[in-house]
């Protein structure tokens, strides 16, 4: 039975087989297809670059220079005069550094062209405190009419000129009336902003009906301002190819590092200073438009600060009160006072004492008393103030005898210089002023000689003076005190082979006691 069932299950195997085979049809020959391989479908993927972070304003700067630079003689040789002079840009690089920031910004604001942000450069080499000889004063060099007409103040206390934001502010506005006014050509603008509109619309009028180019390089200027415009053309050639021309600019932060603040009332700068945990000066070259040694009484009561001080400075200012940001004095009229000899010699103003004490007119009573806002520090601490930076100016040796002069009723500067065998642009540089300056009779001024005058010879006083040597002093300080040379001073001491001073070294001078910087 089994061997039956195995019989069955292989015969029907072998049935199946041969029907499978039998029903096979013979294939037939096909042409080979080749087909390409499938893919999937190309994503095509779009990335936005990262922005590149520039963290250099110069670099920020040179991105947007775009006036174009012409082939022009002294576009040349100004620009020949930066390259051999590499010291220059990096001198004023560092003077620009805490205002650079704030200037793009607002050009940038405003849309006007980065040219102008080297204006300054050409101005004042970025000197807040540089005085002309035209009378022009701060970093945009303005004229005392043109300050008042674009809203700049200007008193005892304070000169807008100097003051870096607000004269920043005043400055672009001329700028953008001057584009306006001289046919929308930033060339004319920057042209009017030395010379005025009328010399520059006048000049292109002339031109005109001449038939002649009316491009600023075809135009009869006055000769500084022929110069004016090529310079910072030159100027903006080379800081834009600053690397082609080997120069190298000290980088400046690329982010705000400074910020104004509103102290609101009146405020002595050493008192400020303190609260911002910083010294006078550094206060002081921040805040360059305050002339004396506080805020204006009437204001503006603004002090620019370091960001990374600013808020601390805010909090220790909102603790105090507003008594203690000045020191008042009690004084008691004497015979003979007035109110002009009372303010200098406490170092404020005649208006102050008007207002404090509620007077009007000049006259005082003996015996009265007044309240005088006086300076909380020693006067020679306040290094910025007028008062310091004039005594400053007027010691600084400038030939080999110092005589100082009372200015009379009907002098000039002519007459003062022909008097004295000089010229008008010294005796008024020496005094920190210019030859267009007014000379008011009792001004003192140092006249500097290299002979002695018959008058100082008579009336010189000769005397072997014992200094005690002070911290922070200089043979160059004490000689300019003296008026006498390092040389001298080496000689008399004997000080050839000692390379530095030390405070309580008594040094032995013979000086002419009438000529001593006091």
């Amino acid at each position: 039975m089994r061997l039956s069932k195995i019989m069955l299950v292989v015969g029907i195997a072998l049935l199946t087989g041969c029907q499978s085979f039998d029903n096979t049809e013979a294939e037939l020959p096909q042409a080979k297809v080749t087909r390409a391989p499938v893919t999937p479908e190309e994503i095509i993927v779009e990335t936005t670059p990262e922005p590149v972070v520039i963290t250099d304003v110069w670099q920020r700067v040179r991105e947007q220079l775009d006036f174009p630079i012409p082939d022009e003689k002294l576009v040349n040789q100004y620009r020949d005069w930066y390259i051999k002079h590499p010291e220059h840009l990096a001198t004023i690089s560092e003077r620009a550094s805490p205002f650079m920031f704030m200037i793009v910004e607002q050009l940038e604001q405003r849309n006007l062209p980065m040219e102008l942000a080297l204006l300054p450069i050409v101005e004042s080499a970025f000197d807040p405190f540089a005085y002309s000889h035209g009378a022009a004063s701060g970093l945009w060099q303005f004229t005392s009419p043109m300050a008042k007409h674009f809203g700049l103040s200007m008193n005892w206390w304070y000169d807008g000129r100097r003051d870096v934001p607000a004269a920043t502010t005043a400055a672009l506005d001329m700028l953008e009336y001057l584009h306006g006014k001289t046919h929308n050509n930033w060339l004319y603008a920057i042209a009017a902003y030395n010379t005025g509109e009328g010399r520059v619309l006048n000049a292109v009028k002339r031109n005109r009906a001449k038939g002649q180019s009316t491009d600023f390089f075809s135009l009869s200027l006055p000769r500084e301002t022929e110069r004016y415009v090529p310079q910072l053309l030159a100027l903006a050639d080379v800081i834009k190819n600053a690397d082609k021309y080997g120069i190298k600019l000290t980088p400046i932060a690329n982010e705000p590092v400074l910020e104004v603040i509103d102290v609101g009332s009146q405020i002595d700068l050493a008192f400020a200073a303190d609260l911002a945990d910083m010294s006078i000066s550094e206060l002081h070259k921040l805040n360059p438009g305050y002339n004396r040694w506080a805020t204006a009484p009437e204001g503006p009561h603004t002090l620019v600060i370091p960001v990374e001080k600013s808020d601390a400075f805010k909090l220790a200012l909102n603790d105090t009160e507003s008594t203690e940001r000045l020191n008042w004095l009690r004084y008691k009229i004497k015979a003979g006072d007035s109110l002009g000899m009372i303010a200098k010699k406490y170092h404020t103003s005649v208006d102050v004492i008007r207002s404090v004490n509620n007077i009007k007119g000049n006259s005082i009573v003996d015996g009265r008393h007044l309240l005088l806002p006086v300076a909380a520090k020693s006067p020679e601490l306040y290094s910025f103030s007028a008062d310091q930076r004039l005594k400053s100016k007027q010691s600084t040796k400038r030939a080999n005898y110092k005589q100082e002069y009372t200015v009379k009723a009907g002098d000039s500067f002519w007459k003062i210089a022909n008097k004295h065998n000089t010229s008008v642009a010294k005796l008024a540089s020496w005094n920190g002023m210019a030859p267009k300056d007014a000379l008011r009779p009792g001004k003192k001024l140092v006249i500097w000689t290299n002979k002695v005058s018959q008058q100082q010879s008579d009336s010189a006083v000769m005397r072997t003076v014992n200094y005690k040597v002070k911290s922070g002093d200089s043979l160059a300080k004490i000689a300019s005190k003296f008026n006498v040379t390092v040389s001298e001073l080496t000689r008399w001491n004997n000080l050839q082979n000692k390379k530095y001073l030390q405070p309580g070294q008594m040094l032995k001078l013979h000086v002419d006691v009438t000529k001593m910087s006091v």
